[in-house]
């Protein structure tokens, strides 16, 4: 079964911890370096914000890289030029070698998550308003958006249908070129319905035009629908969505989400490095919370501590020592990164005898990443 709901850390339970941990001399270096999306995204400004105050706890410069997509966010870090990406979902597919990082240059990378933004908004299915829909089970015959070229929100397409026990077979897909397009053709009734983040200028167009906006519910107490959907996505979970277009902060969507962004660094990341990094993102939060939009979403209530990518070491090192970490995160920690392994000795092993050609060569890696994980009793999800 996988677990749908995260258990609320007792915050207050481990303050005395912390305080034991006040004095830790945290030697932080003198430069870090990142990659962050674009100048101007809250992921950006958030990692600003931080940055800022680790020059004035630590005296650490930071020189962040904006990067517009995942590849030129996540090469970096796999090339050893940055030590953390404050990345997308597209950290949890590096740790997979699913997707891009299923080519030949990349496969499997030792991902590892520092810490990890839960904001107020999801990402849901956005629907025309003119649609007779009540849940996403009406989603059935319906028009659905499908984006050329973006992996990431087509799996979350197919993920929120198999909430409802449907496939792309069970709807209309219609194509687009791009993000905008797709709403562009809900505008001009070529389609019904597309994924997205709740505060998306492209959703509040739609709320804006003359079909308007719905967003179908997805309950938590629907186990049936969660256990499907995170089958096919096991990085969703339930959230209370309370910004975006046409919600009302008093009247929450339960909806899904998953962080964004999503700070990572490689395992071999120097442990005092990261212990100083968490401790200030915890002990310091109230410091740097208001400082960027979204930059409240790393509380420490937050934070998924059995999720899809494992932590590094010297963050649960950290949990530990604080009292939050218990027997149950650890067996899903060491679980993720026996997985994890498993890949990437499955990734090098491939290698060795795999195809020229790309296209073959991708593949034949998937067909073997999932031999190798449903032998070890693993969901392939991929």
């Amino acid at each position: 079964m996988h677990t749908i709901t995260r258990r609320p850390l007792a915050v207050g339970s481990v303050v005395a911890g912390m305080l034991l941990l006040a004095s830790h001399v945290n030697a932080m270096p003198s430069t870090l370096n990142w990659t962050a999306y674009g100048t101007g995204t809250s992921g950006n400004a958030q990692i600003m914000a931080i940055s800022q105050l680790l020059q004035e706890e630590h005296g650490t410069q930071s020189r962040v890289i904006p990067g517009e997509n995942d590849t030129m966010r996540m090469t970096p870090l796999k090339t050893g030029r940055v030590d953390l990406c404050a990345c997308g979902i597209a950290s949890y597919y590096g740790s997979e070698g699913v997707m891009m990082f299923a080519r030949p240059d990349w496969g499997p990378q030792p991902i590892r998550v520092i810490s990890t933004s839960m904001a107020t908004f999801g990402l849901g299915m956005a629907v025309a308003g003119d649609v007779e829909i009540d849940s996403i089970a009406d989603l059935e015959g319906k028009r659905l958006a499908y984006l050329r070229g973006d992996d990431a929100l087509n799996k979350a397409a197919e993920a929120y249908l198999a909430f409802a026990g449907l496939t792309w077979d069970d709807v209309e897909r219609v194509d687009f070129p791009g993000y905008n397009a797709a709403f562009d053709g809900i505008i001009s009734d070529r389609a019904d319905a597309a994924i997205t983040t709740t505060v998306t200028p492209a959703a509040q167009r739609l709320t804006a035009s003359p079909r308007g906006l719905q967003w179908p519910e997805l309950p938590a107490e629907d186990e049936a629908g969660w256990e499907r959907m995170l089958d096919v996505a096991p990085y969703f979970q339930p959230h209370t969505v309370t910004s975006g277009a046409g919600i009302d902060a008093d009247q929450p969507l339960a909806s899904a989400s998953y962080p964004y962004p999503i700070m990572v660094s490689n395992a071999d990341l120097a442990p005092e490095t990261v212990r100083g990094l968490i401790t200030t993102l915890v002990e310091s939060f109230d410091e740097y919370k208001d400082n960027a939009p979204g930059a409240s979403g790393y509380a420490l209530e937050n934070q998924n501590m059995t999720w899809v990518v494992p932590f590094h070491d010297a963050v649960v090192d950290y949990y530990r020592e604080t009292g939050i970490w218990t027997d149950e995160m650890e067996e899903h920690q060491n679980a993720l990164v026996e997985r994890q392994t498993l890949l990437m000795e499955t990734w090098q092993d491939y290698k060795a005898e795999a195809p020229d050609d790309e296209e073959a060569f991708i593949a034949g890696w998937m067909e073997t990443r999932r031999t190798a994980l449903e032998e070890a009793g693993l969901n392939p999800v991929f």
